[in-house]
């Protein structure tokens, strides 16, 4: 006979169902978009890694909704079990793969995140069905369906506004997952106590019994979550990790020995304190030697200062706008002392003006035109990034550049990434920019590093001299970094230039890099 609860106490048991059914549909997509998160973040290229998890989930729900009409007794009873189930796995799916990242394989990270999203969605197919069944005893089947459904899916509307805005501010991916894994198992806990009197004793104590060692389990790892991040940044990382922040945007890791302090973006290094000034002052001095004038530049990317550092060399220049998309990133840059020292206190300079704010978004807005723009945005790893390399986006740079202004954007290596960086070249030139000026320097971190220089009148690149204080920068190589080896030079021919409808730069730079690692 089936255990479900009696209409005499319709009221009450209904509202333990609606509750039960609004939180489920919360904590399902919740899991979902912290897997989806947490791929993104370790490898990149988030619309396939986004798009992966939706479709396998999908499918994966079928697949649980097709195997509920097996489940003929006790319907309660394995409705509670599911979501202890779901609360165990989801709980415990992104510290899962923090894990399978440190130890395995790329291609063994992605069979442990399709197994998580496959197991997930099962579950979760197997949740509407058994509560729509559950809850045929207080409404018709037409109601039935559509109060279990409307209610689900006003779940999942909380979920998507709840994670950006308050879970990956507050609590990170690690924890959040934690919290919400305890929050689906006081579901079980929730229906066990509400339901205790239709339930088998030796059933019941099991579930009990379960429940209750997964959330303190989870609880244990919420109180530990400080020391297991830190142990896991251990396992990634060579030198000491003196600081980890998890932001609404990225990941932000510093670590330290002796001399040496790194910054890495979701695990890819961002700068070493050893080398960066080859980077920063051919990115910086190379431009600003060649502009007509530098009253005010703009650069975009740079929260950390340094891109600042070298710009206030330049005494012409009147006032710095920095444009980062992450204010996370201007806090650290500013307040920790190993950055502000490498810095050199460049981000409380009077001239400088700090933006949180995406880039597009700002360029879009500003009224404002500049004589010098500095791009520093990270390396097209994503959609999201890709875009800010595309015609679309350099047609708008053009805009808010001087008529005698220069452009100037970091575009990745043209050894590892060949294709990658002469379509960076080949999009500016598209974006209609009457001359691109390609340049690399040799930078031992990063190995052989590209820039690409941009305006709409002829600049003497092998005349302009650097009349600032420079480590690595001098007259005699100023020449040379213009000149490219025949082993990282492509046929223009053969490569597309990049738009926001087909970035193809994504394709080239995640095909080149891939091989290198």
């Amino acid at each position: 006979m089936d255990n479900t609860p009696k209409v005499s106490k319709w009221f009450n048991e209904k509202t333990i169902l609606i509750i039960s059914v609004f939180i489920a549909g919360l904590c399902s997509i919740i899991y979902e978009l912290l897997i989806s998160t947490t791929s993104s973040y370790f490898l990149g290229d988030s619309i396939k890694q986004f798009s992966i998890t939706i479709g396998i989930y999908m499918a994966a729900m079928g697949i649980g909704s097709f195997l509920s009409k097996w489940f003929h007794k006790d319907l309660l009873l394995k409705f509670i079990a599911v979501e202890i189930l779901l609360g165990f796995i989801g709980g415990i799916s992104v510290p899962i793969l923090y894990f399978a990242y440190a130890f395995t394989t790329y291609y063994s990270f992605n069979g442990v995140t399709i197994a998580l999203i496959l197991a997930i969605g099962i579950l979760t197919g197997l949740e509407i069905p058994l509560l729509a069944r559950i809850m045929k005893h207080h409404y018709p089947l037409k109601e039935n369906l559509a109060n279990v459904l409307s209610l689900d899916y006003l779940g999942a509307l909380l979920a998507t506004l709840l994670f950006p805005f308050i879970l990956l501010p507050w609590l990170g991916t690690f924890r959040s997952s934690l919290v919400f894994g305890i929050l689906n198992i006081a579901i079980g806990f929730l229906n066990l106590w509400y339901f205790s009197e239709l339930l088998a004793l030796s059933k019941k104590r099991v579930l009990y019994l379960a429940a209750t060692t997964v959330t303190t389990f989870f609880i244990a790892m919420l109180f530990f979550a400080n020391s297991t991040l830190n142990y896991w940044n251990d396992l990634l990382y060579l030198d000491s990790v003196i600081y980890f922040k998890e932001t609404p945007y990225q990941n932000l890791i510093l670590t330290k020995r002796t001399h040496d302090l790194r910054l890495y973006i979701n695990g890819n290094i961002q700068f070493s304190s050893v080398d960066e000034y080859r980077y920063h002052e051919s990115l910086v001095h190379i431009p600003l030697a060649v502009a007509p004038q530098k009253k005010r530049v703009l650069v975009l990317g740079g929260g950390e200062g340094l891109v600042a550092r070298e710009v206030l060399k330049h005494p012409e220049v009147e006032s710095i706008t920095i444009v980062d998309i992450d204010p996370e990133m201007f806090e650290m840059s500013i307040n920790n002392p190993d950055v502000s020292a490498l810095n050199e206190h460049s981000l409380s300079n009077p001239k400088v003006q700090m933006v949180a704010l995406d880039a597009f978004v700002f360029l879009k807005d500003t009224p404002e035109q500049f004589d010098v723009i500095i791009s520093d945005l990270p390396d097209p790893t994503s959609m999201e990034i890709s875009r800010l390399y595309s015609q679309d986006f350099f047609k708008l740079l053009k805009k808010k550049l001087h008529p005698q202004g220069v452009l100037v954007t970091q575009a990745t290596s043209p050894f590892f990434a060949p294709k990658a960086y002469w379509c960076i070249n080949k999009t500016i030139e598209a974006s209609g920019f009457k001359n691109t000026y390609p340049y690399h320097a040799y930078v031992p971190t990063f190995g052989d590093w590209g820039f690409v220089m941009a305006a709409d009148f002829p600049l003497a690149t092998n005349q302009f001299k650097i009349n600032v204080p420079t480590r690595y920068l001098s007259a005699s190589i100023l020449p040379n970094l213009f000149t490219f080896e025949k082993d990282v030079l492509t046929d223009p021919q053969t490569i597309e230039h990049s738009t926001l409808d087909q970035p193809v730069l994504l394709q080239y730079y995640l095909a080149e890099w891939k091989k290198w690692k």
